[in-house]
């Protein structure tokens, strides 16, 4: 029995998120489909995690398993030839027997982009969470360093989120701006429903001036959702990679995660 993964790119405009749900279309449902029809057989996928409604990846991992003895390539530019193009397969590649994608995976690196402008930007308006007024970008760094470490985010979930612990741990929180693009890159062991969202809707209320810097350290302790920031829209958040790097091999230093990072997978 072999194992295959995938790395998967999407826009997920279209789709009720990845896992498949009753209440829309998802990407896993249309991957399955285009699975099925490649290997002749039925195939589920295991995925590294999932995304809400709206929410976008470049690089989504899920596994399969399958007997059929099809070349890699056919699992790549063969499933890319069925799937829609909004969704592609980045790469296939041959994963050791018991490859688990959530369970094996060291961190996910997720990226959110605002666009900071009073001006609308049509092309980029599935992509960004576009903010008219001004942002104080350095009074978000200044809060982000406290989102550093393992800490329980209580605070920081959906109300919905039925995760046991809420304790997670986050390696890097970098905040840069690029004209008018304030981009949020956050590197963490795992997140809960809504986590990063709410994280940035939460940095956007201290860049507004409506909260101060100290707010968060006060939330990571009471872990009261109210006193946090609203829940930032989908379309700015985008997985960008997942890690998987060897048993005992040590964590990359949080201040160079993201260089240190891309170069492991």
């Amino acid at each position: 029995m072999r194992t295959i993964k995938l790395t998967i790119e999407y826009e997920g405009t279209n789709y009720a998120g990845w896992q498949i749900q009753p209440n829309g279309l998802a990407v896993q449902q249309v991957v399955e489909e285009a699975l099925a029809r490649l290997a002749g057989e039925a195939i589920r996928v295991v995925s590294s995690g999932r995304t809400d409604a709206g929410v976008h990846a470049r690089g989504m991992v899920a596994c399969f398993r399958t007997e059929k003895s099809l070349p890699l390539k056919a699992f790549s530019d063969g499933l890319n030839a069925l799937l829609p193009p909004d969704i592609a397969v980045r790469e296939a590649v041959e994963a050791p027997p018991g490859f688990n994608p959530r369970r094996d995976a060291t961190a996910k690196h997720y990226r959110y982009t605002i666009l900071n402008s009073a001006r609308r930007a049509p092309l980029s308006r599935l992509f960004v969470w576009r903010i008219g007024g001004a942002l104080d970008v350095p009074a978000m760094v200044e809060a982000a360093g406290h989102f550093v470490g393992e800490k329980d985010f209580g605070a920081f979930r959906a109300a919905n989120c039925c995760a046991k612990t809420t304790v997670r741990r986050i390696d890097s929180l970098e905040i840069s701006r690029d004209g008018d693009l304030v981009t949020i890159d956050v590197v963490g062991s795992g997140f809960l429903k809504n986590m990063v969202r709410i994280i940035v809707g939460t940095l956007v209320e201290i860049g507004k001036g409506k909260q101060g810097a100290g707010v968060v350290p006060r939330l990571l302790e009471n872990g009261d959702r109210r006193l946090a920031g609203a829940t930032a829209p989908p379309q700015g958040l985008c997985l960008e990679e997942v890690f998987y790097w060897k048993k005992g091999d040590p964590a990359p230093e949080s201040e160079n995660f993201l260089d240190k990072g891309r170069s492991m997978n």
